[in-house]
């Protein structure tokens, strides 16, 4: 029994879905948004949020331990989409692993059929739950841009060639425009474009104007799509808690006057989204959405800024 299960596996050709890949080098409107995995084996939720999602958006982003936080493994997660016909952005964090274990996992990934990767350092291990866990930190984004571009040329981080074969991932980075060091937003953006990044996800943009400098005067020409974080704010008090703990981010207080004034503070910041989508659908080539725990409200929000389901964006 044993034997013929290793036979399946080794058989077993998974289906890259590859339409993200199409979509940003046919300079489509791209969207994707972000699914959590499960904090357990049982991956039910994490599907049922991402199923809200088929259709609607290109690629469905799965987090690497973000914040921190002890959740299921990113590649796996990612298969499972992959296995209910979603395609997956594999986030690979480098803080828990070195530059051996990144690869084998990259490795992995390419071999479950998972072909974008998100490229990250990692949130510092003391903002987690299990602050007295020890960072690696091997590498950084930069690095590991650099390691998937030899991978995907064929060789490993020492050069030494792969013998079973070449992968063929199509890597991107994280981007913050608000970064309150513009030369140091600027070394850092050339830097990923440099290691291959292919395309860019922002952090939860606040800032409109500062989107637009950066499209204008740091990203204009790159021809590299740079996808704007939109964040659903449930509450005055989640703004609030948002700029107290998350550094970087300053929400600015005419958006927290409005989700405290409102009756309905939920429907209010849905509304709020929509209009930021529609603001960066004039700024830059996409929106990535983020709606912790909420991830059902993705779509209302997408439908109330006008955006079309992915699948009749090609025959615009």
């Amino acid at each position: 029994m044993t034997e013929n299960f290793i036979v399946m596996l080794a058989t077993r050709n998974p289906i890259p879905l590859t339409s993200f890949r199409a979509a940003a080098k046919a300079g489509e409107f791209l969207i994707t948004a972000e699914v959590a995995p499960p904090k357990g084996g049982n991956p039910e939720h994490m599907l049922k949020m991402a199923a809200t999602l088929k259709g609607r958006v290109h690629a469905v982003n799965i987090t690497d331990g973000s914040r921190a936080v002890l959740r299921m493994s990113s590649v796996v997660a990612s298969a499972i989409l992959l296995q209910h016909g979603i395609e997956p952005i594999c986030q690979i964090a480098c803080r828990d692993r070195n530059r051996i274990g990144l690869q084998a996992d990259l490795m992995g990934a390419h071999a479950l059929g998972i072909r974008n990767i998100l490229a990250l350092t990692g949130d510092p291990v003391k903002a987690g739950d299990h602050p007295e866990c020890k960072g690696v930190f091997d590498l950084e984004a930069v690095r590991l841009l650099q390691v998937i571009q030899k991978l995907n040329h064929g060789i490993d981080c020492n050069e030494q060639p792969l013998s079973d074969g070449a992968l063929d991932l199509f890597p991107g980075a994280a981007v913050d425009p608000q970064c309150a060091s513009w030369s140091g937003l600027q070394t850092r953006f050339e830097r990923k474009l440099e290691a291959g990044a292919q395309f860019f996800q922002s952090q939860m943009i606040t800032d409109f104007e500062l989107l637009e400098k950066f499209m204008d005067k740091i990203a204009a020409g790159c021809n590299k799509p740079i996808l704007a974080g939109i964040f659903l704010l449930k509450s005055a008090k989640n703004a609030q808690f948002i700029n107290r703990c998350v550094p970087g981010v300053n929400i600015p207080q005419h958006i927290i006057d409005r989700l405290a004034q409102a009756k309905d503070p939920l429907a209010e910041g849905v509304k709020i989204a929509a209009e930021q989508v529609q603001i960066a659908r004039q700024l830059c080539q996409g929106v990535h959405m983020m709606a912790v725990k909420r991830e059902d409200l993705i779509v209302p929000i997408l439908e109330m800024a006008g955006v079309v389901p992915v699948s009749q964006m090609a025959l615009r």
